[in-house]
Protein backbone atom coordinates (compact mmCIF):
# COMPACT_ATOMS: atom_id res chain seq x y z
CA UNK A 1 0.00 0.00 0.00
CA UNK A 2 1.64 3.41 -1.28
CA UNK A 3 1.51 6.54 1.06
CA UNK A 4 -1.15 8.26 -1.09
CA UNK A 5 -3.45 5.14 0.08
CA UNK A 6 -2.58 4.94 3.18
CA UNK A 7 -3.69 8.69 3.88
CA UNK A 8 -6.48 8.69 2.07
CA UNK A 9 -7.41 5.47 3.66
CA UNK A 10 -6.82 7.25 7.09
CA UNK A 11 -8.43 10.52 6.81
CA UNK A 12 -11.61 8.82 5.05
CA UNK A 13 -14.50 9.05 7.71
CA UNK A 14 -12.86 12.25 8.58
CA UNK A 15 -13.09 13.51 4.39
CA UNK A 16 -16.71 12.29 3.95
CA UNK A 17 -18.04 14.60 6.96
CA UNK A 18 -16.27 17.71 5.40
CA UNK A 19 -18.50 20.88 4.01
CA UNK A 20 -17.44 21.82 0.76
CA UNK A 21 -14.70 24.56 0.69
CA UNK A 22 -16.30 26.28 -2.42
CA UNK A 23 -19.58 25.56 -2.86
CA UNK A 24 -20.71 28.06 -5.28
CA UNK A 25 -18.06 26.72 -7.64
CA UNK A 26 -18.98 22.99 -6.97
CA UNK A 27 -22.71 23.38 -7.71
CA UNK A 28 -21.26 24.93 -10.92
CA UNK A 29 -19.05 22.47 -12.04
CA UNK A 30 -21.84 19.68 -11.47
CA UNK A 31 -24.30 21.65 -13.35
CA UNK A 32 -21.78 21.95 -16.46
CA UNK A 33 -20.96 18.26 -16.66
CA UNK A 34 -25.24 17.54 -16.05
CA UNK A 35 -25.70 19.05 -19.20
CA UNK A 36 -23.98 16.13 -21.03
CA UNK A 37 -25.07 13.69 -19.63
CA UNK A 38 -27.93 11.71 -20.77
CA UNK A 39 -30.19 8.52 -19.50
CA UNK A 40 -28.51 5.95 -22.32
CA UNK A 41 -24.86 6.83 -20.63
CA UNK A 42 -21.80 4.58 -19.24
CA UNK A 43 -19.74 6.50 -17.06
CA UNK A 44 -16.71 5.92 -15.22
CA UNK A 45 -15.14 8.51 -12.27
CA UNK A 46 -11.93 7.59 -11.04
CA UNK A 47 -10.12 9.16 -7.71
CA UNK A 48 -14.36 9.23 -7.01
CA UNK A 49 -13.31 9.66 -3.16
CA UNK A 50 -16.26 8.92 -1.19
CA UNK A 51 -19.15 9.05 -4.01
CA UNK A 52 -20.66 12.29 -3.19
CA UNK A 53 -20.24 13.41 -6.77
CA UNK A 54 -20.85 10.02 -7.95
CA UNK A 55 -24.37 9.86 -5.90
CA UNK A 56 -25.43 13.33 -7.68
CA UNK A 57 -24.46 12.38 -11.16
CA UNK A 58 -25.25 8.69 -11.14
CA UNK A 59 -29.31 9.68 -11.52
CA UNK A 60 -28.94 10.69 -14.36
CA UNK A 61 -27.43 8.10 -16.53
CA UNK A 62 -27.53 4.51 -17.75
CA UNK A 63 -24.49 3.25 -15.30
CA UNK A 64 -21.92 4.84 -12.92
CA UNK A 65 -18.91 3.16 -12.20
CA UNK A 66 -16.32 4.77 -9.44
CA UNK A 67 -13.15 4.10 -8.63
CA UNK A 68 -10.73 5.27 -5.93
CA UNK A 69 -7.55 3.48 -4.73
CA UNK A 70 -8.76 3.90 -0.78
CA UNK A 71 -10.70 1.03 0.56
CA UNK A 72 -12.35 3.06 3.26
CA UNK A 73 -13.48 5.33 0.89
CA UNK A 74 -15.05 2.75 -1.44
CA UNK A 75 -16.90 1.28 1.85
CA UNK A 76 -18.57 4.57 2.44
CA UNK A 77 -19.50 5.26 -1.08
CA UNK A 78 -21.29 1.73 -1.31
CA UNK A 79 -22.77 2.93 1.77
CA UNK A 80 -23.96 5.97 0.21
CA UNK A 81 -25.23 4.17 -2.74
CA UNK A 82 -27.03 1.36 -1.03
CA UNK A 83 -28.83 4.30 1.22
CA UNK A 84 -29.94 6.40 -2.09
CA UNK A 85 -30.92 3.34 -3.61
CA UNK A 86 -28.99 3.69 -6.61
CA UNK A 87 -28.56 0.19 -8.27
CA UNK A 88 -26.55 1.89 -11.48
CA UNK A 89 -23.85 2.95 -9.32
CA UNK A 90 -20.91 0.79 -8.91
CA UNK A 91 -17.96 1.29 -6.46
CA UNK A 92 -14.13 -0.21 -7.57
CA UNK A 93 -11.02 -0.43 -5.24
CA UNK A 94 -8.29 0.59 -7.55
CA UNK A 95 -6.92 2.83 -10.20
CA UNK A 96 -8.05 3.94 -13.21
CA UNK A 97 -5.73 1.83 -15.08
CA UNK A 98 -6.59 -1.13 -12.37
CA UNK A 99 -10.02 -0.88 -14.22
CA UNK A 100 -9.37 -2.38 -17.19
CA UNK A 101 -12.72 -0.99 -19.11
CA UNK A 102 -12.56 -2.22 -22.64
CA UNK A 103 -11.84 0.12 -25.37
CA UNK A 104 -14.10 2.88 -26.26
CA UNK A 105 -16.78 1.65 -23.80
CA UNK A 106 -17.32 4.76 -22.07
CA UNK A 107 -19.50 7.59 -22.53
CA UNK A 108 -17.90 9.85 -20.47
CA UNK A 109 -14.90 9.94 -17.80
CA UNK A 110 -14.54 12.07 -14.30
CA UNK A 111 -11.63 12.40 -13.06
CA UNK A 112 -11.97 15.22 -10.15
CA UNK A 113 -9.57 16.61 -8.02
CA UNK A 114 -7.21 13.41 -8.89
CA UNK A 115 -5.03 14.34 -11.78
CA UNK A 116 -2.49 16.08 -9.85
CA UNK A 117 -2.08 13.15 -7.26
CA UNK A 118 -1.33 10.75 -10.10
CA UNK A 119 2.25 9.13 -10.17
CA UNK A 120 1.81 9.31 -14.48
CA UNK A 121 0.10 12.17 -15.51
CA UNK A 122 0.34 11.33 -19.64
CA UNK A 123 -0.54 7.49 -18.59
CA UNK A 124 -3.54 8.32 -17.36
CA UNK A 125 -4.61 10.76 -19.76
CA UNK A 126 -3.43 7.84 -22.51
CA UNK A 127 -5.86 5.42 -20.53
CA UNK A 128 -8.82 8.03 -20.75
CA UNK A 129 -8.92 8.50 -24.51
CA UNK A 130 -8.51 4.81 -24.71
CA UNK A 131 -11.61 3.85 -22.60
CA UNK A 132 -13.75 6.43 -24.36
CA UNK A 133 -15.68 6.36 -27.38
CA UNK A 134 -15.31 9.18 -29.88
CA UNK A 135 -16.72 12.24 -29.13
CA UNK A 136 -17.06 10.88 -25.25
CA UNK A 137 -15.94 13.80 -23.10
CA UNK A 138 -13.70 14.00 -20.37
CA UNK A 139 -14.31 16.12 -17.12
CA UNK A 140 -11.35 17.05 -15.06
CA UNK A 141 -11.20 19.62 -12.23
CA UNK A 142 -6.99 19.80 -11.39
CA UNK A 143 -4.59 21.55 -9.02
CA UNK A 144 -2.21 22.82 -11.18
CA UNK A 145 0.88 23.95 -9.48
CA UNK A 146 2.77 26.07 -11.34
CA UNK A 147 -0.19 28.77 -11.54
CA UNK A 148 -1.02 28.70 -7.97
CA UNK A 149 -0.14 31.44 -5.64
CA UNK A 150 -0.30 32.75 -1.88
CA UNK A 151 -0.14 29.60 0.71
CA UNK A 152 -1.94 27.33 -1.76
CA UNK A 153 1.35 27.03 -3.82
CA UNK A 154 3.45 26.62 -0.41
CA UNK A 155 1.32 23.68 0.55
CA UNK A 156 1.43 21.95 -2.50
CA UNK A 157 5.17 22.71 -2.26
CA UNK A 158 5.14 21.12 0.50
CA UNK A 159 3.79 17.89 -0.43
CA UNK A 160 6.71 17.17 -2.00
CA UNK A 161 8.58 16.67 0.89
CA UNK A 162 6.86 15.94 3.52
CA UNK A 163 6.75 11.82 3.44
CA UNK A 164 3.04 11.49 4.81
CA UNK A 165 1.15 13.53 2.66
CA UNK A 166 0.07 12.49 -1.34
CA UNK A 167 2.10 14.13 -3.63
CA UNK A 168 1.02 17.19 -5.64
CA UNK A 169 2.73 17.17 -9.21
CA UNK A 170 3.70 20.16 -10.52
CA UNK A 171 2.36 21.22 -14.16
CA UNK A 172 0.60 24.40 -15.42
CA UNK A 173 -2.79 25.07 -16.82
CA UNK A 174 -1.64 25.38 -20.20
CA UNK A 175 0.99 22.30 -20.07
CA UNK A 176 -2.21 20.28 -18.88
CA UNK A 177 -4.23 21.65 -22.04
CA UNK A 178 -1.54 20.78 -23.98
CA UNK A 179 -1.27 16.98 -22.70
CA UNK A 180 -4.69 16.34 -23.29
CA UNK A 181 -4.60 17.91 -26.88
CA UNK A 182 -1.36 15.97 -27.41
CA UNK A 183 -3.51 12.92 -26.53
CA UNK A 184 -6.39 13.65 -28.91
CA UNK A 185 -8.71 15.70 -27.26
CA UNK A 186 -9.76 19.65 -27.92
CA UNK A 187 -11.03 21.63 -24.91
CA UNK A 188 -14.50 22.36 -24.99
CA UNK A 189 -15.03 24.24 -22.07
CA UNK A 190 -12.72 25.76 -19.03
CA UNK A 191 -13.79 27.26 -15.83
CA UNK A 192 -11.13 28.63 -13.65
CA UNK A 193 -12.28 28.56 -9.93
CA UNK A 194 -9.37 30.68 -8.95
CA UNK A 195 -5.46 31.32 -10.69
CA UNK A 196 -4.52 27.58 -10.66
CA UNK A 197 -7.26 25.17 -9.90
CA UNK A 198 -9.13 24.59 -13.56
CA UNK A 199 -12.37 23.06 -14.36
CA UNK A 200 -12.07 21.57 -18.00
CA UNK A 201 -14.23 19.49 -20.47
CA UNK A 202 -12.23 17.81 -23.07
CA UNK A 203 -13.95 15.45 -25.90
CA UNK A 204 -12.37 13.55 -27.60
CA UNK A 205 -11.48 13.72 -31.46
Amino acid sequence: MGTATRFWNWTAERYSRQSIADEASYQKKLAITQRYLTPDMHVVEFGCGTGSTAILHAPKVKTYAAIDVAEKMVEIGRRKAAEAGLSNLTFTVGTLEQAGAPDTSCDAILGLNILHLVPDLDLTIATVARMLKPGGHFFSSTICLRDLQGKLRLLGLATRVLPLLPTVSSFSVRELETRLERAGFAIEERFEQRPGVVFLVAVKR
